[in-house]
């Protein structure tokens, strides 16, 4: 049994985090503002005892305390709009790179050995290798919030070299499925429910992408934690495949029950300023410590989209 910090762990992924935390018997203290998340997201462990709420903004004070008698750090707050940073860079430079520091330093004061940190595939870029490898350069993101990510990952790796931490730095795909309030998806779901006859879609429909459900994603992260103990271990965690935005679509209009509707682009190869047209991540790092990735694209699309739904 450990006792587990999990920073963001009211939100999307985080709450994942720590329904699989509780399911290995371990105890869990969250720290969330609910700025993205929700208490509900937490709800089904009221009764158990083993999950600690502290509402909290990393960039205030007081919950550092909560640090003392930790072994390991889950850190997943952050602001993940990458449309949003291109309009309001302050709130990621503060809210993913100094919160970040922030972590750190607390882990720092009360000797906390080990970091989970959930990093981006945006922090390679436009990248020319596809499936691209932990091990690909140069890293140029094209968003504010790639490089923000890409920030955090040099001050953990530097933290763990410096004061003797262990840290797994998770690059993602673009994770999926249930609890998620924001992304492609969602952002169909609703759309369609205002107009059931004509879907806007950003850009040309054709940016295609890897997309993993989130169970499997949480599942990734707990295997190779438990398989690679460098100072910094970095993994890709994604699908095997790819699917474009117009399959997307498709699935969304199929799952609803909707015929005949009309697709509207917006135009350009970008959706926005900071969108990588092309992603596909190598997972071979992960897959030669024997992980195997149990579903597709397109099979995570679909159970998330009948998991929002309901």
């Amino acid at each position: 049994m450990m006792f587990c910090i999990v920073t963001g762990g009211a939100g999307f992924i985080g709450s994942h985090v720590v329904d699989a935390l509780v399911a290995a018997g371990d105890d869990v203290l969250v720290i969330d503002d609910c700025s993205a998340g929700t208490e509900k997201n937490l709800a089904h462990h009221a009764a158990g005892g083993r999950v600690t709420f502290v509402r909290q903004n990393l960039l205030d004070g007081g919950w550092q305390e909560h640090f003392s008698g930790a072994d390991r750090v889950y850190h997943i707050a952050a602001d993940p709009d990458v449309r949003q940073s291109a309009m309001t860079p302050d709130s990621q430079v503060k809210n993913n790179i100094i919160a970040t520091h922030r972590v750190l330093e607390a882990m720092r004061a009360h000797e906390v050995p080990e970091l989970v940190f959930t990093s981006t595939s945006t922090v390679y870029g436009d990248a020319a290798v596809i499936p691209t490898p932990e091990t690909y350069t140069p890293l140029e993101p094209i968003s504010v919030y790639g490089a923000t990510k890409l920030a955090c990952e040099a001050l953990i790796a530097s933290y763990c070299h410096s004061f003797d931490m262990t840290s797994w730095v998770y690059r993602f795909a673009n994770i999926i499925g249930e609890r998620s309030g924001h992304g492609v998806i969602t952002d169909f779901i609703r759309k369609l429910r205002e107009n059931s006859q004509e879907l806007e879609i950003l850009g040309d429909g054709r940016q295609t992408k890897s997309y993993l459900e989130v169970g499997e994603c949480v599942r990734a992260v707990q295997f190779g934690i438990e398989r690679s103990h460098d100072p910094v271990n970095t993994f890709n965690i994604g699908s095997e495949d790819w699917i474009d935005v117009v399959t997307i679509a498709d699935i969304v209009s199929e799952e609803m029950g909707l015929s005949g509707v009309r697709y509207r682009f917006t135009g350009g190869a970008r959706g926005w300023v900071g969108d990588v047209p092309k992603m596909q991540l190598s997972v071979e790092r992960l897959k030669g410590l024997g992980w195997q990735c149990r579903t597709t694209s397109e099979e995570s699309v679909r159970t998330a989209v009948r998991t929002i739904l309901g």
